[in-house]
C-alpha cells in the first residue's frame, strides 16, 4: 500500500475506533440524565456534564472524519497517475483551504456560547461540508432525491447525520432549559442512531469498491454498469530458447 492508500483509511478508522464507542457512551449517559430528570433512578450530579461533553467530543469527531474523507478524494484525485486535476494546484489549494476553515468553524462552535455565533459557526461548519462535498471529485452514488440511489448513497446519509450532531450541539443550552427543545433532541438522537447503522452498511459497501492506488488503471477499465470487466491480456510470451538459465549440474 502507498501512502495514499493508507491515508484513505484514516476516515473509516476514526470512526471505528472514536466516534462509535464515544456515541454508544453518549447515548448510554443521556438514558441516565434522562432518569435523573425523571427521578427514576439517582445518578451524581456529573452525569449530565459528562453527557454534554460526550456529545461534544462526537460532533467534533463526527465532522473531522468527513474533513478527512472529504480531503483524501481531492488529493487522491490530484495524485492519481495519467489524470489532470481540474482547476490544478489553485484549485486543489482552495479546497484545502475550505477544509482548513470549516475545521476552524468546528472549533469555534465548541468554544462560543452565544446564541447568535453558535447558530453561526453550526451554519459555516456545515455549509463548509456542503461545499466541499458538492466537488465533482467525491464520490455520490445520485444527486437526485427521487431515485432509491440517493437514500442509499453513503455521502447524503452521511452529510444529514452531521448536520443532525451539529444542531444538537449548537442547541444545548435550549435543550437543557426547555422541554420542547429535549423533545426534539431526543427525536434527532433516535433518527442519528438509524442513520449511523445506514452509515456502517453503505461505509463497508463502499469500501469494497474503492481500489487500491494501483489497482485503478485496472479496475476503472471495467463497464461498472453492466458490471463486465475486459478480458484478461494475452499470458506473456514464452521465453527465447536459450534465454533461461541452464540448471547447475549435479555431478
Amino acid at each position: 500500500m502507498t501512502a495514499i492508500d493508507w491515508f484513505s483509511l484514516l476516515h473509516p478508522v476514526l470512526v471505528i475506533l472514536f466516534v462509535y464507542p464515544v456515541m454508544g457512551a453518549t447515548i448510554r449517559l443521556g438514558i441516565l440524565v434522562r432518569e435523573k430528570r425523571l427521578g427514576i433512578t439517582k445518578q451524581p450530579a456529573l452525569v449530565p456534564r459528562e453527557h454534554a461533553d460526550h456529545g461534544r467530543w462526537v460532533t467534533a469527531g463526527v465532522v473531522v472524519a468527513v474533513l478527512i474523507a472529504l480531503v483524501y478524494s481531492f488529493i487522491s484525485k490530484a495524485v492519481e497517475p495519467g489524470a489532470a486535476f481540474v482547476g490544478g494546484a489553485a484549485r486543489l489549494a482552495l479546497l484545502l483551504l475550505v477544509a482548513a476553515g470549516t475545521l476552524v468553524a468546528i472549533l469555534a462552535l465548541l468554544k462560543v456560547k452565544r446564541p447568535a455565533l453558535r447558530a453561526s459557526f453550526t451554519l459555516l461548519t456545515w455549509a463548509g461540508l456542503l461545499g466541499l462535498g458538492s466537488q465533482p471529485e467525491i464520490w455520490r452514488l445520485s444527486d437526485n432525491p427521487f431515485s432509491g440511489a440517493f437514500w442509499s448513497s453513503h455521502y447524503w446519509s452521511g452529510v444529514l447525520l452531521t448536520g443532525l450532531f451539529l444542531m444538537n450541539l449548537a442547541a444545548r443550552p435550549e435543550i437543557t432549559r426547555h422541554l420542547r427543545w429535549r423533545r426534539l433532541h431526543v427525536a434527532s438522537n433516535i433518527l442519528i442512531m438509524v442513520l449511523l447503522a445506514v452509515q456502517a452498511i453503505t461505509g463497508s459497501r463502499d469500501l469494497l469498491e474503492i481500489p487500491l492506488s494501483w489497482q485503478k488503471p485496472a479496475i476503472y477499465r471495467c463497464d461498472f454498469t453492466n458490471r463486465v470487466c475486459p478480458e484478461p491480456g494475452a499470458a506473456p510470451a514464452a521465453a527465447a530458447p536459450g534465454s533461461a538459465v541452464a540448471a547447475p549440474s549435479l555431478g
